[in-house]
């Protein structure tokens, strides 16, 4: 508070009588009535005189303005609190549910089961591919068998119709002999190359055999639903009984990291605003706390009828309740002053295109000056960018008189 003096004004003083009384073929008055008639015009004299100070030389009280450091420029925005990730989730394949164990406001893990149907007709599937394969991998072995025993019947075949060709030579055998030998050795051969032929197709029928294993183990999971990412459940759709069909959604699920505000922001304003620029977000159900994030996100097509534009806000730290569709107001740093000095729009006169007339005090007195006004904060202040003489002091509330 600065006391400035008024300008000095002068007083004629009335004259209220005679100072004394007149004896003229009269008695004099008592003493007592003199004195206060005397008494009455020296309190008029005095009153008079104090309120002539009072309203003409006592001096005035003035506010002035200090300049302060880190001034944040903000615009505000008014929005709510969205999902960037926001999914429907069912199953793949029809069915009966049986079973639910995830409800709405739930936080569950990736991986975590969230619903089952009933599989018992699929999981007798899955029963029978494991009993094709285990019949598959008999058959293999029971081929390996058959190679083993070719085998040897060809070498002994084999070694049958190398003692009759010997004996043939010497003439000790007929040629009908050691052509049957032969034959029977031509045969044994044969005979080891089909079982080497069984032995591929029961490998192969071994790979089928997984194939339908893996087919019908995986068809068995489609009757479980389990969360896709950390996640928090907005949404059940279904309860336990439904019939389904195959899609068909059951839950609701937000990822809770990308959660942030969805501000809309005046277009006149918005111009300054860019990504990574450093934002408070206050909730409607939490108006005594600012919760700080950063603009991570500003849409390209804005609000055609409102003619807003659409700014995303990330949380810096997420609220412990979040509560999507709430009422949430932005207030979007777009520059920081090092050192500003600030009027309220009150004090200025003849506001307009950037300038104003202001009351400043100067060695003293009282004087008016045009200045240059820069950035407008939001609580209606203004920065003072150029006008005020160096050492002056700029009036931010002038008492009237």
């Amino acid at each position: 508070m600065l006391e400035v003096p008024k300008p000095i004004m002068k007083e004629t003083p009335s004259v209220a009588g005679k100072a004394q009384d007149q004896v003229v073929g009269k008695a004099r008055r008592p003493v007592t009535a003199r004195m206060l008639v005397s008494a009455i015009v020296l309190a008029i004299a005095i009153g008079a005189g104090v309120g002539a100070w009072t309203m003409f030389l006592r001096p005035i009280e003035v506010q002035v303005a200090a300049a302060e450091r880190d001034v944040p420029v903000q615009v505000f925005g008014l929005g709510t609190v969205e999902a960037r990730v926001t999914s429907r989730i069912g199953f793949k394949v029809s069915g009966v549910l049986v079973d639910l164990r995830a409800d709405v406001g739930k936080r569950v893990a990736k991986g975590a089961v969230l619903a089952r149907l009933d599989d018992r007709e699929q999981s007798a599937q899955v029963a029978r591919a494991n009993a094709m394969v285990e019949l598959a991998d008999a058959n293999l072995q029971r081929a390996a068998a058959s190679v083993e025993k070719a085998q040897a019947n060809f070498a002994n075949a084999k070694s049958i119709n190398e003692r009759r060709q010997a004996l043939l030579k010497n003439n000790n055998t007929s040629i009908e002999a050691a052509q049957t030998a032969q034959a029977a050795q031509d045969a044994a051969l044969a005979d080891v190359s089909l079982a080497q032929s069984d032995v591929l197709v029961a490998k192969a029928n071994i790979g089928d055999a997984e194939a339908q294993r893996q087919l019908q183990s995986t068809m068995l999971e489609f009757y479980t639903l389990a969360a896709p990412y950390d996640a928090m459940v907005t949404a059940r759709l279904k309860e336990l009984g439904s019939a389904l069909g195959a899609g068909e959604p059951v839950f609701t699920l937000i990822d809770p990291k990308t959660v942030w505000a969805l501000a809309y922001v005046d277009e006149s304003k918005a111009g300054k605003i860019a990504v990574g620029e450093s934002a408070e977000i206050v909730l409607r159900s939490q108006p005594g706390r600012r919760f700080a994030g950063h603009v991570v996100r500003i849409q390209p097509e804005s609000d055609r009828v409102n003619e807003e534009r659409r700014v995303e806000i990330a949380f810096d730290t997420l609220p412990a309740d979040l509560y999507l569709g709430e009422q949430a107001e932005a207030h979007i740093t777009t520059v920081r002053l090092p050192q500003a000095l600030l009027v309220p729009e009150a004090a200025i006169t003849g506001l307009g295109n950037n300038q104003g007339t202001v009351w400043t005090v100067e060695d003293g007195y009282l004087e008016q000056r045009n200045v240059t006004l820069g950035h407008r904060l939001l609580d209606g202040r203004f920065e003072i960018a150029g006008g005020v003489p160096e050492h002056a002091l700029v009036v931010t509330t002038l008492r009237s008189g």
